[in-house]
């Protein structure tokens, strides 16, 4: 842990500018540009909404801002994955010239997605000023929720990046695990509209503590249970090292296989 720290403090111009180039080659050519970091959540919101408060007929008042708190989180985390996956393979002809961590392109594919959240917070704004939503207090306690996503989110992009070097199928494989992953998390509904029997294996996903306090702070106006903000933590730091430690292990070798 304290290597990769070192890595990213040595390197972080690098990482600063490739996550820059990440947003600049995602929105190239693009006519709404960066306003589609705005424009991608709040069309997901209004698709779902209609299709689960409206025909479906979940009975959550203020539907829209229920998804949201959790749909924004989840965006972020899917779609680092989702850039982080090919980072190695696609900057291979980088780091085979120049010496240079090979950590830094996960990092950067996180960051640039990190950059994109906060974009996509402004919708959510938007939609309490037009919702006449209250602004809780426990906003203050976002960053919490936020920093475990974020090191959840490392951990996992260290392993599938690293994975896809050496099987190019992850890449494809992570698209159909993040689809089930999505509804097997609580973004489109709350665990309470769960038989009992069924809320333990729902537990297990380490996604769902994250999740959770996001929708807690935004939609409750609540905090989480001590509990739930250790394992929320505790569930990134687990997966960064885990990611970490078999990324670091392989990294030596990445160059003869992309």
């Amino acid at each position: 842990m304290w290597q990769l720290i070192r890595e990213i403090q040595k390197n972080r111009e690098l990482i600063w500018g490739l996550a820059l180039k990440e947003l600049r080659v995602r929105y190239k050519r693009s006519a709404l540009g960066f306003l589609w970091a705005l424009l991608h959540p709040l069309l997901m919101m209004i698709i779902l909404t209609i299709v689960f408060s409206r025909i479906m007929r979940f009975p959550v008042h203020h539907f829209a801002i229920f998804l949201i708190s959790a749909l924004l989180p989840w965006t972020f985390f899917s779609q680092s994955l989702a850039y982080s996956v090919e980072s190695l393979v696609g900057n291979g002809d980088l780091f085979k010239k120049v010496n240079v961590a090979k950590s830094v392109f996960p990092v950067a594919a996180v960051l640039s997605n990190v950059l994109n959240f906060l974009f996509s917070l402004v919708p959510l704004v938007l939609l309490l000023l037009f919702f006449r939503f209250p602004f809780y207090w426990t906003w203050l306690y976002l960053p919490v929720p936020f920093l475990a996503l974020v090191l959840f989110t490392l951990g996992c992009s260290f392993f599938f990046a690293m994975a896809n070097v050496f099987f190019r199928d992850v890449s494809h494989i992570l698209q159909v695990v993040l689809s089930g992953w999505f509804y097997v998390s609580p973004i489109i509904y709350s665990l309470d509209f769960l038989p009992e029997r069924y809320r333990f294996f729902f537990h297990l996903n380490p996604m769902i503590y994250p999740l959770h306090g996001f929708r807690m702070a935004i939609y409750y106006g609540q905090l989480p249970s001590p509990q739930s903000a250790a394992m929320s933590l505790a569930c990134g730091i687990v997966a960064l090292f885990i990611g970490y430690s078999l990324f670091r292990r392989y990294q030596e070798v990445f160059v003869f296989y992309v």
